[in-house]
């Protein structure tokens, strides 16, 4: 599989800040108009999504400026965590947001089936053919139609580390799996848990499985188990499961224990690796590119200094490239619906988050430059040139119920191996169970 290699996500000594173009940017010039937009003088629309903090502040500034160019008014609703059940609330009784950001392509095929979205109008696919590859294209589809414009994604196959940390055991950035268990108890015995698992939010956990399967197992295989044309039973899984019981089995590597780990949410795990001076409670933390929002939010750590990142090693031939993403929507067939899905897919809609920070964007089309740092710059420049050998995330591919339910399914059943990795069969029995009733249903 061509995926972005070590080099493309040489994130070494990269300094958090802007380069020589921040004066304009600072400034406050804008770039060219690179989509002409209706006059909605007058319209009103709304527009939900699961963000908060400083993420809904940063697309409100994206709905500002399409107010500002169109004339519309945008009011920006937050649906909380359940965001299908909160829209299918609304659909239901007659009231729904014009425009719905879903972070999971099972919803959008769902809603689709349903009815309740509508396909794009012809000026939304003239800014997808022009700044979208096959496969981010191809992800917004439902049976040959095209109904989603993926806006804001993630990189989600990087792993984070405490540079002191890594200077006191002497140690470098692994390649391989091999090298990063190594790496790890080198760490270890130089007095630092080595990796910090937040093993209480069960969506990190399918994020581990899934970066490594792919890796291990290739693309074809995750493609049949993303679509359950394979069982969760299947050799493969279990090799998996072998492979990520060698972190997971291992006391000494993982900051608290599994037990520990149970009880550790994602924040917590991030800035538990970022705090403690030279002996932070970890020295590595796995997850996307929307940790370094985490990491400058609530720790004194500088992104691209005391904070770096490399690709998650390669278990098998390559290292693997999984995605996620929100995916914009409309579920209401009107002008202002499709101008506003129309934006999302320009490259300027994408330039003002990215100046923002926190931000990703699958538009090819974006000028790197538009990214505030080196190292989100280069986070991009992977996933753009991973083309369209990148996987998404796996359990977003999946019913709720197995694949993004709290307490359930997918992430109960690797909890459950995280607590005991030696019982992997029984891991994949229950994986299996659960999987097996979600896509019945």
């Amino acid at each position: 599989m061509a995926v972005a290699t070590a080099s493309t996500l040489a994130l070494t000594a990269a300094a958090c800040g802007g380069d020589g173009d921040s004066d304009e940017k600072d400034s406050g010039k804008k770039s060219a108009p690179s989509v002409e937009l209706p006059d909605l003088k007058g319209q009103k629309l709304q527009v939900g999504a699961v963000w908060t903090g400083a993420e809904e502040k940063n697309f409100r500034a994206v709905l500002d400026e399409f107010e500002e160019r169109t004339g519309a008014k945008v009011s920006f609703v937050p649906t909380g965590d359940s965001i299908a059940t909160y829209l299918s609330t609304k659909i239901e009784g007659g009231s729904p947001p014009d425009v719905a950001m879903l972070p999971q392509v099972g919803a959008l095929r769902q809603f689709a089936e349903k009815g309740w979205i509508k396909p794009v109008s012809n000026d939304v696919q003239k800014q997808l053919d022009k700044n979208y590859s096959d496969g981010w294209r191809d992800l917004g589809t439902y049976k040959d139609k095209q109904y989603g414009v993926y806006f804001k994604v993630a990189n989600k196959s990087l792993i984070w580390y405490n540079t002191a940390a890594f200077e006191n055991a002497g140690v470098s950035e692994p390649k391989t799996w091999k090298e990063f268990l190594e790496v790890a108890k080198t760490v270890s015995a130089s007095g630092v848990a080595p990796v910090s698992v937040g093993g209480e939010d069960g969506w990190t956990l399918t994020d581990w499985f899934e970066n490594v399967y792919l890796s291990q197992a290739g693309p074809e295989k995750y493609d049949q188990l993303a679509d359950h044309e394979i069982k969760w039973t299947d050799p493969s899984v279990g090799e998996a499961l072998e492979t990520l019981g060698e972190l997971f089995g291992d006391k000494t590597l993982i900051a608290g224990g599994q037990s520990g780990a149970l009880q550790t949410s994602f924040p917590k795990s991030v800035t538990q690796t970022f705090t403690g001076g030279d002996q932070p409670k970890a020295a590595m933390v796995y997850e996307g590119d929307f940790v370094a929002g985490n990491i400058s939010a609530d720790t004194d750590a500088e992104v691209g200094k005391d904070a770096k990142v490399f690709p998650f090693p390669a278990v098998g031939e390559n290292s693997p490239v999984v995605s996620g993403g929100d995916v914009a929507v409309a579920l209401k067939d009107t002008e202002g619906a499709q101008a506003l899905m129309t934006f999302l897919a320009s490259t300027d809609a994408a330039e003002i988050w990215a100046e923002a920070g926190g931000f990703i964007s699958p538009n090819k089309e974006l000028d790197l430059d538009s990214y505030t740092d080196e190292v989100q710059r280069d986070i991009a420049e992977a996933l753009i040139e991973a083309g369209d050998d990148f996987r998404f995330d796996m359990s977003d591919q999946a019913p709720a119920a197995f694949g993004g339910t709290k307490g359930e399914g997918e992430w109960k059943a690797l909890q459950d191996f995280l607590k005991n990795p030696k019982d992997v069969k029984g891991a994949q029995q229950q994986l299996e169970a659960a999987a097996a009733k979600a896509y019945k249903n």
